[in-house]
């Protein structure tokens, strides 16, 4: 498995350039936090349509299928798996439900009762109701009598509730939303781009003596510094299919053994490849953040960057009017 195409984890996706590459990093961020923070005290329809929005993005950005097939076939497939998993899991609960259908008691009480109403409203338009006799109420209500079921579906011991229903889609829906959002954000903005976002939003703290400059500037190495490192898992992973080990012979003892001398060799490729490049960064001339800054790129608003933003404004108007949780 190519873990560089499997996993989109800190990978930025150059060509085709997509109408989502060209907004400015500071309106992708501040929707991706809606994303992420949307979903909190949501109601179930409303995380749906969130995953379906999520999807309508994806299908109208001009991305390509190669691209997100494998991505988000897979969290789709995950998701649906813990939907299933936590549709049939126990709610919680711990009550046995009553059923709002009428006894075979409860339905003979209801008869009476209309057969007393119909009797008092008769007597009361022949006026042979007595002056101090008062109607009295039926026993049972029948408006209550509904098609209200809070378990839908019971086989074995396999029981599914509304409640279930509506945990397993809260937690499948803020799955996928969580994971999709952050890397549809991944793949459409290149790291220099958000570091230059986040040093532009913090810039305000720098009056409280934060060091917003070396913030910036460690993330961007530490965003450069990801496919460093799935590149050396990939290599490592593809060294030991070759030797074809027999894992059969080796037994639990050994495949440790021989997983322990890989994750040793890991981490010192890793700190090889970060001296490299603290040599490379040296030998640049490169003293401090202040003092040796270099500008990717120039961030400025556009007319749809302002469309984005007036988009993020009706999203949360939709989510506090309709989406909030009853």
């Amino acid at each position: 498995m190519d873990l560089l195409r499997s996993l989109p984890i800190g990978l930025y996706l150059e060509q085709p350039i997509a109408w989502l590459h060209r907004l400015d990093p500071r309106v992708k961020l501040a929707w991706l936090l809606s994303f992420l923070a949307a979903p909190i005290m949501a109601n179930s329809l409303y995380r749906v349509s969130l995953v379906i929005l999520l999807i309508l993005i994806t299908l109208t950005a001009g991305i390509p299928w190669r691209v997100w097939r494998q991505q988000m076939g897979w969290l789709l497939t995950l998701s649906f798996f813990v939907l299933i998993l936590g549709a049939v899991s126990p709610d919680g609960l711990g009550v046995d439900p009553q059923p709002r259908l009428p006894t075979a008691e409860q339905g003979e009480m209801l008869v009476l009762g209309n057969e007393f109403d119909a009797g008092a409203g008769s007597r009361e338009q022949r006026g042979q109701g007595e002056p101090g006799e008062q109607r009295q109420p039926s026993t049972v209500n029948r408006q209550s009598t509904t098609n209200y079921q809070y378990v839908l579906f019971q086989y074995w011991i396999i029981t599914v509730t509304r409640r279930s229903v509506e945990l397993a889609l809260r937690l499948s829906t803020s799955l996928f939303t969580l994971i999709y959002s952050t890397n549809l954000y991944l793949l459409t903005t290149a790291p220099e781009e958000i570091t230059a976002g986040l040093e532009s939003l913090m810039l305000p703290l720098r009056r409280f003596k934060l060091p917003v400059t070396e913030i910036a500037l460690t993330l961007t190495l530490s965003l450069r510094f990801i496919p460093l490192v799935m590149e050396e898992v990939q290599n490592l992973i593809r060294s030991v299919r070759t030797r074809a080990i027999n894992w059969k012979k080796l037994g639990i003892k050994g495949a440790l053994r021989v997983w322990m001398v890989v994750a040793e060799r890991l981490l010192e490729n890793l700190l090889l490849r970060a001296e490299q490049m603290a040599k490379a960064m040296t030998v640049r001339g490169f003293t401090t953040p202040n003092t040796h800054r270099v500008q990717w790129h120039q961030l400025r608003f556009t007319t749809r960057d302002w469309i984005a933003l007036v988009c993020l404004v009706a999203f949360w108007g939709i989510r506090l009017t309709w989406g909030n949780e009853v």
